[in-house]
């Protein structure tokens, strides 16, 4: 702030958090042990207002009131638009809607009123742990190049340069007890998610069958369709060794955020086929749930309206559930001459988080042990990656495949990240264990 004619200088900043219960447990406290209220000015609780009034060593005086709001719902932004703003802190940025941050931007600078002072600075500060790959704050640090931002990371809290450890005690970042993508996000400062079901593919193990830059190959394209008002697309290469490869995917939530007919959909893929994949053959194989008629319209089902507009798709072999979990399962933990047999492209953003628990049994709300449902709970991601069950069962993926991944292995891929694990999934691979595995391929 700028000094004024009557020597004060004078700001108002909001602090925003997801919850009021979270506000006073969590944001408040901290506030408070940085800024006491008997050095720096009473905190009036009924308006949530910290007036914070100190005499600064150039002898002019600080005036400034610190607004706590919660503003965790979209339509909470209404609380914003008679504020009159220097600057704003969101606390857990993760945790508040986009909304709210684009609001906050058109109501700082806004106070003291320009005309009465030099420029001062203004804006928005956040932050949060880490969030998930399909949140707004991650297409805002990663994808959104504009400039008006600037992102920080701090280091992991397993690293010697980890921040604030003198005031923590000792061991407080040991990861005992921990799930991998639990340590990645609150210990490591990583992108990542936390499930909150159980796991349908526990056996996907991201440094194994992840792969950023796989490319597609020269060889047909089976596309799986799951229908519904969320459709998607999972695209899928088999190769001369018989290993899956999941190049692509077409989600209607990467599209719209509102739901999506068949006609629509069709358009969408047929678009994205011609534009990415021209010089490809094309199988499509769907939803045998597709094969019945709308109620709206006895006459047509949705491979009627697939066909129609150019994609000639048929019904997958089977809709059982076991057949179609184990689809993806088996090959997961399958070893083809040493790799995956399966294997996810960096162009399957949904399918890879949906396989990394996104999609999974919801977990029943009941006193005691841990109960969860039979059925996956249907979601964003449920629909990509039984787009690719499908899929896979007209490739031919069955349980009746070579021997499975080791724990063992899983310790030997985890360990030796330094390796693209496309190139050298096994570094030294037993030869008897080969002879077997290509004995029980013939089979």
């Amino acid at each position: 702030m700028q000094r004024v004619t009557d020597g004060a200088r004078r700001s108002r900043w909001a602090v925003i958090r997801n919850t009021y219960r979270e506000l006073e447990d969590t944001t408040l406290q901290t506030w408070f042990d940085w800024f006491p209220e008997a050095d720096f000015g009473r905190f009036l609780r009924r308006g949530m207002t910290h007036e914070v009034r100190r005499t600064l060593p150039d002898g002019t005086k600080m005036e400034l009131d610190v607004l706590f709001r919660a503003l965790d719902k979209p339509q909470d932004v209404r609380k914003l638009l008679s504020l009159e703003l220097t600057g704003a802190w969101i606390n857990e940025a993760k945790e508040v809607p986009r909304a709210v941050l684009d609001m906050l931007r058109k109501r700082v600078g806004r106070y003291p009123a320009w005309d009465d002072h030099q420029p001062y600075w203004n804006g928005v500060i956040m932050d949060t742990n880490p969030p998930e790959e399909d949140s707004w704050y991650y297409k805002l640090a990663e994808t959104d190049h504009s400039g008006e931002f600037g992102f920080y990371r701090q280091p992991s809290g397993r690293s010697p340069q980890a921040e604030n450890l003198t005031h923590l005690k000792p061991n407080y970042y040991s990861t005992a007890g921990y799930t991998d993508q639990w340590i990645k996000v609150y210990i490591d400062g990583e992108y990542g998610y936390i499930q909150a079901g159980k796991a349908i593919y526990p056996e996907f193990y991201e440094q194994l069958h992840f792969v950023a830059d796989l490319q597609p190959i020269r060889a047909a394209i089976t596309v799986g369709l799951d229908f519904g008002l969320t459709p998607a697309a999972a695209f899928i290469q088999t190769d001369a060794r018989g290993r899956y490869l999941v190049i692509d995917e077409l989600c209607t939530r990467e599209l719209t955020q509102d739901v999506m007919g068949a006609t629509q959909f069709a358009k969408e893929l047929a678009r994205k086929i011609h534009a990415e994949y021209p010089d490809y053959e094309f199988r499509f194989v769907g939803d045998p749930a597709g094969d019945e008629r709308s109620q709206l319209d006895s006459n047509q089902c949705v491979f009627d309206v697939l066909r129609a507009n150019g994609i000639n798709a048929r019904p997958a072999p089977t809709q059982d559930w076991i057949l179609r979990r184990d689809a993806i399962g088996v090959p997961l933990n399958t070893l083809v001459d040493g790799r995956p047999g399966l294997i996810i492209g960096g162009k399957c953003r949904m399918i890879r988080m949906g396989l990394a628990g996104k999609y999974n049994y919801k977990r029943i709300q009941v006193v005691g042990d841990e109960r969860y449902h039979n059925k996956p709970d249907k979601n964003d991601y449920s629909h990509p990656v039984e787009a690719l069950q499908y899929g896979l069962l007209a490739c031919g993926s069955n349980p009746a495949r070579p021997r499975s991944i080791t724990s063992r292995q899983r310790a030997t891929f985890q360990a030796e990240t330094k390796f693209n694990p496309w190139e050298a999934c096994i570094l030294q691979p037993n030869l008897n264990e080969i002879m077997a595995f290509g004995q029980g391929a013939s089979q």
